[in-house]
């Protein structure tokens, strides 16, 4: 096997700063629940333009005067007309063929079971399990995209498919047993998990699926189980899927900010959550198309799934499902039973006696048991697998978290050891993040594009890569991502907030004393904008998505006049970005490294390491903040303190899904910004 690098971070807390700023965000996006809306807005913020413009000049990446066509490869499903693929072929130059990476079982048998039999008798204590035992997972709430450390709570994705594809060829696992539960991820992650669920039960083994408080999401993922059981008073809410916007411009008003806002794309809606008070009719138009694509696939998997027609599935959901009687006569679930019958129905189907206790390993447990003692070994070819993971940032303050997000230096610091490297034959760079600051996201795309230049380089889309996220992914030879991932996002939004209502209201004064025409530019938060310096923020911010745009042409190999019809700050569901040259092929890791192998021409059955060049290690402030969770039960507060001590040059202020953005450069804050957010965050 091929060795893969993983380079992980989360979500740094964006942060309100009065001041000027030119941000390439992503929409305010709402990832559509029955009763909640997750809307991040994808920051992008302190734009370099010298640092774009210097890649433009750059000779070794100059614009090329003809772009081959790039061919999308959907291997799971078609998504065009047969008339429109005859179009696209004849317009298409060369196609290349992606392999769909796609599992193959296949039972370890002969000396090789020989073999794994003697490792399991000497693994650790704690990699021991005993045989016929049925493996639980208990799927509930945020799963990360990153590999957790030993002090980590929560669910890691990629040891969740891990524990799958080990499952299917560990001897002693009889059947896996999911307890499902509202889950809080994007549905790429769920897309992920339901893949290794159908390669698990390419094994023949069991797998049961147990929903006691079950939506749209967990339905979708408990479809794959070859049975699904529920308890008499299971909460189910299938009622069909939402999605949500809100907007700020009516609370600015009242407590005297005017936001001014330039925003060049016409789907750039994230001026629009401070600006307007109802939707503009293209966010509406975009978020209904996502809405769309959401709602249409899970129909078509549910329906599949259960051998119903997609119109009578929709119809059922119109009815209002929630009655767990109804689901079991309509066949939407096995049975209905309490998790002690569901065990007790286990024993009798394994063969274990009444009196006696099913052997049964939890997720955590079974996470410490290594590949290498059921047989699963790499082979001699490396492939390195960068994990970028939140909102980019360029550099880490001393106290924050392993988790706080992307930080450019430390990923440019790895991508440059793989660069250098001749043990790597391929990279794969798994993204998860709605974007960040602009310098570093190019400054990590040139890293990437450099690495491109000497060794294949895929990139892997996970729930989001919009934004700061796609720049990092268009710098790879090749794009995979999710049906359903969050993508695209190229367009520019600048702004600033204008206090002087509200500081006339509270008694406060600010004098400025400046040289320069334009040195207030910066500190003018107590007055509206001139009209020559409003005619200079809208040049910078034109200039800013000129430079994103092209950028994004120049690395898609497309013409920059094509590149406008799908920017405009528009944010894409995967299908559709690869439909429109955004992306060239669906689905997830695995076919990310089925397609590095095809790239470095070695066999699909060939084993490959894959090497993560850094686990996650838990630092002081994130021990500490287990430990304030455990004591006072309020985890998420400590860690945002931590986050407010870490990112102390602007403040932060999150209110009903809005995200407002951190900037970098003001370590001097005005102290009112602090009033401000006191007063939004008890609104």
């Amino acid at each position: 096997m091929s060795k893969i690098l993983f380079f992980q971070t989360v979500h740094s807390t964006p942060r309100i700063h009065p001041r000027i700023v030119t941000s390439i965000l992503s929409k305010p996006l709402i990832i559509p629940s029955v009763s909640k809306c997750y809307s991040p807005i994808f920051p992008f913020h302190s734009i370099s333009l010298p640092a774009l413009k210097h890649h433009f000049h750059s000779p070794s990446f100059s614009f090329p005067s003809s772009f081959p066509t790039r061919a999308f490869d959907d291997s799971s499903s078609s998504i065009e007309t047969q008339n429109e693929k005859e179009e696209k072929v004849g317009e298409q130059s060369e196609i290349e063929e992606y392999p769909s990476g796609e599992m193959e079982y296949e039972k370890i048998s002969g000396w090789k079971s020989f073999v794994v039999k003697l490792k399991m008798l000497i693994a650790f204590p704690w990699q021991r399990v005993r045989k016929g035992s049925v493996l639980t997972m208990k799927l509930r709430g945020q799963i990360s995209d990153q590999l957790k450390s030993r002090f980590s709570s929560g669910l890691s994705l990629p040891q969740i498919c891990e524990n799958f594809v080990k499952a299917a060829y560990d001897p002693r696992i009889s059947g896996v047993y999911l307890h499902i539960e509202p889950l809080n991820c994007g549905w790429g992650k769920v897309e992920e998990i339901r893949r290794h669920i159908l390669n698990f039960k390419k094994s023949g083994k069991f797998i049961i699926a147990y929903t006691p408080a079950c939506g749209e999401k967990e339905f979708y993922l408990a479809c794959a189980c070859e049975e699904i059981y529920a308890p008499p008073s299971a909460y189910f809410s299938l009622y069909g899927l939402t999605v949500q916007a809100s907007f700020l411009g009516g609370v600015l008003e009242k407590i005297g900010i005017e936001p001014q806002v330039e925003r060049i794309g016409k789907y750039k809606s994230a001026g629009d959550q401070l600006t307007r008070k109802s939707m503009s009719e293209e966010n509406c138009e975009m978020l209904t198309s996502l809405l769309d694509n959401i709602y249409g696939n899970w129909l078509d998997v549910v329906s599949s799934s259960k051998g119903k027609k997609r119109e009578d599935v929709e119809h059922f959901i119109n009815e209002g499902v929630y009655e767990v009687e109804k689901l079991k006569e309509e066949g939407f679930i096995t049975n209905i039973h309490y998790d002690d019958e569901v065990i007790s129905m286990l024993k009798e189907r394994l063969g274990v006696q009444k009196d006696k206790k099913l052997s049964m390993v939890d997720y955590k447990k079974y996470s410490k048991v290594r590949k290498w003692t059921l047989g699963l070994t790499g082979g001699k070819d490396l492939i390195a697998v960068i994990r970028a993971t939140g909102s980019i940032s360029r550099v880490r303050s001393p106290l924050s978290t392993p988790s706080s997000g992307i930080v450019a230096e430390q990923i440019i610091e790895k991508i440059r050891s793989v660069r250098e490297s001749k043990r790597y034959k391929a990279v794969i760079i798994r993204i998860d993040s709605p974007g960040g600051d602009a310098l570093a996201s190019d400054l990590m795309w040139r890293e990437i594009k450099l690495l491109a230049a000497s060794k294949p380089v895929i990139a892997s889309m996970g729930d989001v890569a919009a934004s700061g996220g796609y720049y990092m992914a268009m710098a790879a030879q090749t794009i995979v991502a999710e049906n359903l991932t969050l993508t695209g996002s190229i367009g520019v939004v600048t702004g600033k907030f204008n206090l002087g209502k509200l500081y006339e209201k509270i008694g406060f004064n600010k004098e400025v004393i400046s040289r320069g025409r334009y040195a207030e530019l910066l500190a003018a938060e107590q007055r509206p904008f001139r009209p020559d310096e409003a005619e200079l923020f809208e040049k910078s911010a034109q200039n800013a998505y000129k430079q994103f745009r092209d950028k994004a042409a120049f690395s898609r190999s497309m013409p920059v006049e094509k590149m406008e019809e799908v920017a405009q700050g528009r944010v894409w569901a995967g299908k559709d970005a690869a439909s429109r040259g955004l992306v060239d092929a669906i689905g997830g890791l695995s076919r990310a490294i089925a397609i590095a192998k095809h790239k470095i021409k070695i066999p699909q059955d060939r084993p490959v390491t894959l090497v993560e060049l850094s686990r996650p290690s838990p630092t002081l402030p994130e021990v500490l903040s287990g430990i304030g969770s455990s004591i006072v039960g309020v985890d998420r507060t400590v860690k945002e303190l931590l986050q407010d001590l870490t990112f102390s040059d602007g403040v932060q202020a999150r209110m009903d899904g809005i995200m407002f953005q951190r900037l970098e450069g003001f370590p001097n804050a005005t102290p009112l910004i602090s009033l401000i957010k006191d007063y939004l965050s008890s609104l």
